[in-house]
């Protein structure tokens, strides 16, 4: 009974703030399209705020450089009810890669709470004589800059995690960017890249329809959804290798501290419900559950990875 008095008090804390005095609807900006799996987070945690906290939530999808364009409107936004589902891309890696922003990645935003990881996997075609990341290195380190790796992207993720891999194994893999996953995942079936390093949510499909092989995870842990494939660590015995593609929200820094403290209390409370827990799952998604807090230690290794790669490997773009 005084778990049931507290949960109540805390809703009646927290409608209040949300219950907005000009009742403008909250917004949270996903820095992608329609249809990708951040996209689908969002609609999740939009729907469940919305119903904890008695308000409407409207997802504003704002695809654009790599997050950039999402990222400059929130920091930008004065409503005090607008937020962002913040990825790696605009706020621990372009800052690494193009030095004028028109937002600051540290000072702009407050963290609000920490959401998923939805983990970079290296993965190759059914048909692939690799059958281990041990064999993927043999290989490159007889033929340096023949074995190809498709990714996401020049600058993504998906290409620095790849770059990650080569710099800790002292290998030369030849980098093939595409725009997105789909054309990526099209050229690896059809044989035109070795491998490909892209999120367990786009390559489940192609692994569940037979078309591909998860070689590895850069996890922590195996996952949910391919328990029998090792982590990247475990299958060569380097350290390191551990690469959270974490989902958090974050709001203008100067958002009132209440509303940022209650709005974390709800996405931690929906988080750990344990259908939210099941719906990440089968979205190929750990559910990573954790405050404001939380979510800034996370960023700021984040940023610390990608600085340290970005450099050894002399990336840039165009």
């Amino acid at each position: 009974m005084k778990n049931i008095a507290l949960g109540l008090a805390a809703c009646l804390v927290m409608a209040p703030l949300w219950a907005q005095t000009d009742n403008k609807p909250l917004h949270l900006v996903v820095p992608f399209a329609a249809g990708g799996a951040q996209d689908v987070i969002g609609r999740y945690l939009g729907a469940k705020l919305g119903e904890k906290l008695g308000t409407t939530v409207v997802i504003d999808n704002k695809a654009g450089a790599g997050g950039i364009v999402a990222a400059e409107f929130v920091a930008k936004a004065s409503d005090g009810a607008t937020l962002f589902l913040a990825t790696g891309g605009a706020i621990t890696i372009a800052p690494h890669l193009q030095p004028k922003l028109p937002y600051d990645p540290v000072h702009d935003f407050a963290p609000v709470a920490l959401i998923a990881d939805t983990p970079m996997t290296l993965s190759v075609r059914t048909e692939s004589p690799y059958k281990s990341v041990a064999d993927v290195l043999a290989d490159a380190k007889k033929r340096p800059g023949q074995v190809s790796y498709a990714s996401t992207g020049n600058g993504t993720v998906s290409h620095l995690t790849g770059a990650l891999l080569a710099q800790s194994t002292g290998v030369q893999l030849l980098h093939v960017p595409y725009r997105g996953a789909s054309p990526a995942l099209t050229d690896l079936v059809g044989g035109q890249v070795s491998m490909i390093v892209t999120s367990s949510a786009s390559i489940d499909p192609m692994v569940e329809s037979g078309k591909a092989r998860v070689l590895a995870t850069f996890s922590r842990a195996s996952l949910s959804n391919l328990r029998n494939v090792p982590t990247v660590s475990d299958a060569i015995g380097v350290p390191g290798m551990e690469v959270p593609v974490w989902v958090g929200v974050m709001a203008p820094v100067h958002m009132p501290q209440e509303r940022i403290k209650a709005l974390g209390a709800a996405l931690v409370d929906i988080c750990k419900l344990p259908e939210t827990q099941q719906y990440f799952a089968r979205l190929g998604a750990v559910n990573t559950c954790g405050d404001g807090a939380a979510l800034g230690k996370v960023v700021a290794e984040d940023s610390q990875r990608w600085a340290r790669v970005i450099k050894a490997g002399g990336i840039k773009i165009d």
